[in-house]
């Protein structure tokens, strides 16, 4: 990776680790269009590393306001999703994750867009589990399922269950990563490198949640990740 690269790949997990711990989640929809166009090794395995560092600390900031059991109950489904996300890693060829990675995060812009409202009923978190550990895993983006169901939380509320979910859920997808084959080296160092622009993104959103509403800072991620996910497309498309 170049020196260019790797500034561009730092600012990206910089920005998205400040959403992620304004909001709750972002950390793959934001950074993973522009990470996979540097360096798609990088993806999922160091973003995922990342989202847990990210996660611990804004659980240990707002961990007093965690809805624990809608995190359980959402984690249940994470589970068998997780496996199947990394099934699926090993399936699709490095081309096919690109694609793949960037039609998630349209259909995830366009879904949490939308404004619509499911219930966070059992069986709705279950399912919403599911479905972002399957992506989670296989892309590093787990976030649109958990924002759609738990989209009535606010404030440390959403922040903290979020983190609790992803931060358990993030271990799992790792576990299953490793196991397959999809950590290496190259990730685990790019993760060292990066560690201190997702402490830094973790600072910056202690002045974000002062000065932006969580609605400016959504509206932000969705152009962001657009362009990322798009630019993402086409270079795969004419390569």
């Amino acid at each position: 990776m170049t020196t260019v690269g790797f500034a561009v790949v730092a600012a990206s997990i910089f920005f998205a680790s400040a959403m992620q711990a304004s909001i709750g989640f972002g950390m793959g929809m934001l950074a993973a269009p522009i990470v996979a166009i540097v360096d798609p090794g990088l993806v999922p395995g160091t973003l995922i590393m990342l989202a847990i560092v990210v996660s611990t600390m804004v659980l240990i900031r707002d961990g007093t306001a965690l809805d624990l059991s809608g995190a359980s109950w959402a984690l249940a489904g994470r589970v068998p999703g997780t496996i199947a996300g990394a099934l699926l890693l090993v399936a699709l060829p490095e081309r096919g994750l690109a694609l793949m990675l960037a039609f998630v995060v349209l259909l995830g812009i366009g879904l949490t867009s939308l404004g619509w409202i499911p219930l966070p009923r059992r069986r709705n978190l279950v399912v919403a589990g599911a479905a972002s550990g399957l992506l989670a895993t296989a892309t590093s983006i787990g976030g649109p399922p958990m924002a759609l169901v738990w989209q009535r939380n606010t404030g440390a509320k959403l922040r903290s269950t979020m983190s609790a979910f992803f931060l358990v859920g993030s271990v799992l997808s790792l576990v299953a990563l490793a196991a397959a084959g999809a950590v290496t080296l190259h990730t685990a160092w790019l993760f060292l490198l990066l560690t201190p622009a997702a402490i830094l993104g973790y600072v910056l959103s202690r002045f974000v949640n002062r000065v932006m509403d969580r609605r400016r800072l959504r509206l932000m991620a969705i152009a962001v990740s657009t362009v990322g996910a798009v630019v993402l497309i086409g270079q795969q498309l004419l390569s």
